[in-house]
């Protein structure tokens, strides 16, 4: 009987080291979570797959934090081992920057001037407020290179709940894309469009300075087509994408042909363009008015091809955002945020890619795109809320409208296109008109093609402070970030068919939370079920033995 018993215990523990082994050996994971939220996508295992040489990671999360933002270290570090099974040459660590308190000033300064922003948390517990700061980033390096990874999201008007599940949302896809921004080799080619009055290059530099880790940038100067037209298209067509940024100075026939031949021919085109002219800074002067009428490009006739329309007109929306005011003389100057309809708060209907879990972006004098009936395929990506009308041009805006109530019986055209993506065989504009040149190659039939249109120019311009940009989406006088740079380059990944990265957008992953009001109000029930449940069974459990053991001896 011993031997038997001998014989079993022998044959678990060889069993349980068996076990043991093979997990070690064959990195067995199995994913039981409902939304498989440590499940890495395809596109995301194939970009880690891909990293040869060493790569460190240093999550800035280590210390103590409120339990929401602990929860977010938690799912950072799992899903940093899920990239870790993939390819072992990962590693990471949880460091805490300000856990010396005495350098906590110092080091502060430091993380800000490398360009991660910290994080402010106001607690409350047991009536007691307290505010802590940490930096929610991680540090990627790898061949002499770092990049920064932002693991915490903002979202206006979301609760803090909401926002890290946001952030936990996106944690897969930070990640992957600071992968991919290390391992790129061959980078496609991005031209930026000038010589018809478009956007300086200082407010397009924050746009531009993240794109540069994907993609190839150059500019080409179109109304240098009048003298050569047929070099500047062929400089045009070595070029992946054009980005068209707020013109203001009508294109000619020979620019828009150029233009038309390059999409004819397969270059994808992202059109960011006012139909009107209309500038905030315009009504800062002694009536606080100015006039709005439309900005003539001579672009209608192709965009009719094409299958849309720019509107002449400004969209007003009860969803809108702020802009500030200065009121008072010298020291007794004060700056309000007041309501301004003419600045939509842009959210998205998160029906593609491009869209997915984005932020609320913000248009400034913005117009209202129509479709057009054609072969090609359109998808609204962008449109103002229900709540929202279009005022038509010429028409005086003026800043007194601030103070005027809102009526919202008057808000009932709501809904307009604000951005388009229109995909297909495009055909040329030009075809069965008389061309204003003659190219070497040209074509009045295309192939399968990308353009998306965006009716506000100043969607991809950054602000600017002590003469250098800001980060695209930031508004420095009310302290807010809008969604602005992530749906442009977005935009950019999806025309450049770099679509793997941003399909991980379309992860949808739910963390349960703590509800604060529930702990406050259930507090004593949940200790007394903790404490006094776990000593219950425990009596009960010994009374039994006892009364078991008495049984049995006490013949």
């Amino acid at each position: 009987m011993k031997r038997n018993k001998l014989l079993l215990s022998l044959i678990g523990c060889l069993l349980f080291f068996l076990v043991i082994s093979l997990g070690r050996c064959t990195n067995i994971r199995i994913d039981l979570t409902e939304d498989k939220r440590y499940t890495l996508t395809d596109a995301a295992a194939e970009v880690v797959r891909e990293i040869n040489g060493p790569l460190s990671i240093d999550v800035l999360l280590g210390g103590e934090l409120p339990p929401e933002f602990a929860k977010l270290r938690l799912e950072t570090v799992q899903i940093l081992k899920e990239y870790a099974a993939e390819n072992d040459v990962l590693s990471y660590q949880v460091v805490d920057p300000l856990e010396d308190q005495e350098k906590n000033e110092s080091v502060i300064a430091e993380l800000q001037a490398f360009g991660l922003t910290p994080a402010n948390i106001t607690t409350e517990e047991n009536a007691k407020i307290s505010q802590e700061i940490f930096f929610p980033w991680a540090i990627v390096s790898a061949n002499n290179k770092v990049i920064k990874v932002p693991l915490l999201k903002n979202k206006l008007g979301a609760t803090m709940e909401d926002r890290v599940t946001l952030s936990v949302q996106n944690l897969e896809y930070a990640f992957a894309d600071a992968f991919s921004k290390l391992i790129v080799k061959d980078k496609k080619k991005i031209a930026v469009i000038k010589g018809n009055g478009e956007l300086e290059d200082i407010y397009l530099a924050n746009f531009l300075t993240d794109l540069k880790d994907y993609y190839n940038l150059g500019a080409i100067t179109l109304d240098s087509a009048e003298t050569n037209a047929q070099k500047v298209f062929d400089q045009l067509k070595t070029y992946d994408l054009a980005i068209i940024a707020k013109p203001t100075e009508p294109f000619s026939q020979t620019e828009k042909y150029l233009l038309d031949q390059y999409i004819v021919q397969g270059g994808k085109s992202l059109w960011l363009l006012d139909p009107v002219i209309m500038e905030l800074d315009s009504l800062f002067n002694e009536t606080g008015s100015s006039m709005a009428y439309p900005r003539e490009l001579n672009l209608n006739d192709i965009f009719f091809k094409y299958g849309f329309r720019l509107n002449p007109d400004l969209v007003n929306d009860m969803y809108f955002t702020q802009v500030v005011l200065a009121t008072g003389d010298g020291n007794n100057t004060q700056y309000n945020p007041v309501p301004w309809t003419y600045n939509p708060m842009v959210f998205s209907p998160e029906n593609h890619p491009i869209n997915k879990n984005l932020e609320a972006l913000r248009f400034q004098f913005t117009s209202s795109i129509d479709t057009l009936a054609n072969s090609y395929k359109k998808t609204v990506l962008l449109a103002s809320s229900p709540l929202s009308k279009v005022d038509g041009t010429p028409k005086i805006i003026n800043l007194n409208r601030i103070s005027e109530p809102l009526e919202k019986e008057s808000f009932n055209n709501g809904n307009q296109i604000l951005s388009l993506l229109i995909e297909g065989d495009f055909s040329s504009a030009f075809e069965n008109r008389v061309l204003p040149i003659n190219l070497q190659e040209s074509s009045l039939k295309g192939e399968e093609n990308k353009m998306l249109i965006i009716s506000d120019g100043d969607l991809i311009k950054n602000q600017i402070r002590n003469n250098l940009p800001l980060e695209l989406g930031y508004d420095k006088w009310t302290n807010n970030y809008y969604g602005n740079k992530d749906f442009l380059i977005n935009s950019v990944n999806y025309l450049l068919d770099d679509s793997g990265l941003i399909n991980i957008r379309n992860k949808k992953v739910k963390i349960p939370l703590l509800d604060p009001e529930k702990i406050v109000e259930q507090k004593t029930k949940w200790q007394l079920v903790n404490i006094g449940v776990p000593l219950v069974l425990l009596f009960i459990f010994g009374f039994v033995f006892f009364y078991i053991r008495k049984q049995k001896y006490s013949a």
